[in-house]
């Protein structure tokens, strides 16, 4: 794994403030912007998330902070320990697997679907997110590759015609989006992806539904084959 790449230490970046929308409620803004650090592994697991110094950066009280961390912890990305401190989660290899069987069921159906659909107008939809994983790759920027790839994927859901499936699964996958990005700096991860996108995207456009559910089931299925080497890595980040 590139120095580059790899995840930051406990306190060696500050949580990043975005300016908040002023026509939300402040606390889904919160949960929003420390799940995507933690998901990116900018707050790595055991990072302290203080309260107090959470309200002083986002310019909050503490009710939309407690909030915020409550519905994390809902999601098992924070430990809250009352009196005494909330810490990033390590990775549930439990609860990773039942998610991502999970995902593999819904979105087997999806493609299927889609291989099958009469009306075709989402093929240039997803043909173009391709192109734009590709740009990304080239220039090496993994925490926009990744986000585009999970754009792919929504774009599938969409397309289905189930995009309220997608952000409701999303509430659920944040230890196996964890592993893999931890995987993702790993040479040649961004081009087997780019990889089965492809050969997903081709067997779609093709009308082959059982080909492209063979190569969804491989694609969603290597970052747990590969846990074992990421957990010999970073064996602090984890817990069964």
């Amino acid at each position: 794994m590139a120095a580059d790449n790899q995840p930051q230490g406990q306190g060696t970046r500050p949580v990043l403030i975005k300016p908040r929308d002023r026509s939300r409620q402040a606390a889904p803004q919160v949960s929003d912007l420390l799940r995507a650090r933690i998901l990116s592994l900018e707050l790595v697991p055991g990072t302290v998330l203080s309260r107090i110094d959470l309200q002083a950066e986002f310019g909050l009280s503490s009710t939309p902070i407690r909030e915020a961390l409550q519905q994390l912890a809902g999601e098992g990305l924070v430990d809250v320990f009352p009196q005494h401190a909330t810490l990033v989660a390590p990775i549930d290899l439990t609860q990773a697997k039942q998610t991502q069987f999970l995902r593999r069921s819904i979105e087997l159906e999806i493609v299927r679907d889609l291989a099958l659909k009469e009306d075709r107008g989402f093929v240039a939809a997803l043909e173009e997110s391709l192109r734009e994983q590709e740009f990304i790759a080239s220039r090496k920027d993994l925490d926009r590759f990744m986000a585009a790839d999970l754009a792919f994927h929504r774009l599938t859901y969409e397309a289905a015609g189930v995009p309220d499936l997608w952000p409701m699964l999303r509430r659920q996958t944040g230890h196996i989006d964890r592993i893999r990005r931890l995987h993702l700096p790993s040479a040649g991860k961004v081009e087997q992806i780019l990889a089965d996108h492809t050969a997903l995207f081709t067997a779609i456009a093709a009308r082959k539904a059982t080909v492209a559910q063979e190569v969804l089931r491989g694609h969603l299925s290597r970052s747990l084959s590969l846990t074992g080497e990421m957990r010999l890595q970073h064996p602090e980040y984890f817990r069964d």
